[in-house]
C-alpha cells in the first residue's frame, strides 16, 4: 500500500510537471522572414586571405587593419607588411632587396601584394590559392587548396621555394588535407564531426 502511494505520488508530480511545462503561446511566436539589414554596421573584422592579418598585422594596427577599406589597405599596410617580412623570414634580406620568393615578388612587391587583403578571383580562368601544375597563383581559392603551405612556402621559401627551399622547415604546416572529405553539393564543407 505504501509502494502505491509512492507511485501515485510520483505521477502526480510528473502530471504537474508536464501540465505547467505545456501551454498555448504558439500563436504569437514571430518568426523572421529574412535577415534584418536595417540600422548601421561597423566592420569588425576583415581576413580575405588566410593567416595575413593574424601573422604580418601587429597588435597595434588590428582595429585600423580591421576597418581600412582594401582600396586604402596597400598605402597604410604595405610598408608595414615588408618590414615584418624582413624581420621573419631570412628568405628576404633588408640589404639583398632583390631577394624574391618563388613568385619573383620581392618582399616589396610581394608586401604590396599581400596588404590589400582582398581574395582575387578569376572569372575566366582556374580557381585556386596556387597550383604548381599550371602555375595559376591567386586566382581564387578552393576548400582543398593548402593555402597555409603556400603561405609559407612564399615568406620562408626564397626563390626556390617549391623545389629547394631556403628555410625548409618552415614552409610546410604538416596538415596535408581536411580529415573529412567535403560534399560534392552546397554547402561544400565538411560535417563538423
Amino acid at each position: 500500500m505504501k509502494f502505491n502511494n509512492i507511485k501515485i505520488f510520483a505521477v502526480a508530480i510528473i502530471a504537474s510537471m508536464t501540465a505547467l511545462n505545456c501551454n498555448n503561446d504558439d500563436d504569437s511566436i514571430n518568426i523572421p522572414t529574412g535577415p534584418d539589414f536595417s540600422g548601421t554596421f561597423v566592420t569588425q573584422d576583415q581576413m580575405a586571405r588566410p593567416a595575413i592579418n593574424t601573422v604580418l598585422v601587429n597588435d597595434g594596427m588590428k582595429d585600423a587593419f580591421n576597418t581600412t577599406i582594401p582600396s586604402n589597405m596597400g598605402a597604410m599596410f604595405a610598408g608595414p607588411f615588408q618590414a615584418k617580412l624582413e624581420a621573419l623570414s631570412p628568405a628576404y634580406d633588408p640589404a639583398t632587396p632583390t631577394d624574391a620568393n618563388a613568385l619573383g615578388l620581392t618582399a616589396e612587391a610581394f608586401a604590396g601584394v599581400l596588404a590589400t587583403d582582398v581574395l582575387t578571383v578569376s572569372l575566366d580562368g582556374e580557381t585556386t590559392f596556387f597550383n604548381p601544375n599550371s602555375g595559376a597563383t591567386l586566382t581564387g581559392r578552393t576548400l582543398a587548396d593548402d593555402v597555409i603551405d603556400v603561405e609559407l612556402i612564399l615568406i620562408f621559401g626564397g626563390e626556390e621555394g617549391l623545389t629547394n627551399p631556403e628555410v625548409p622547415g618552415l614552409v610546410t604546416d604538416n596538415v596535408d588535407g581536411n580529415d573529412k572529405d567535403f560534399l560534392s553539393s552546397f554547402p561544400y564543407l565538411a560535417s563538423p564531426w
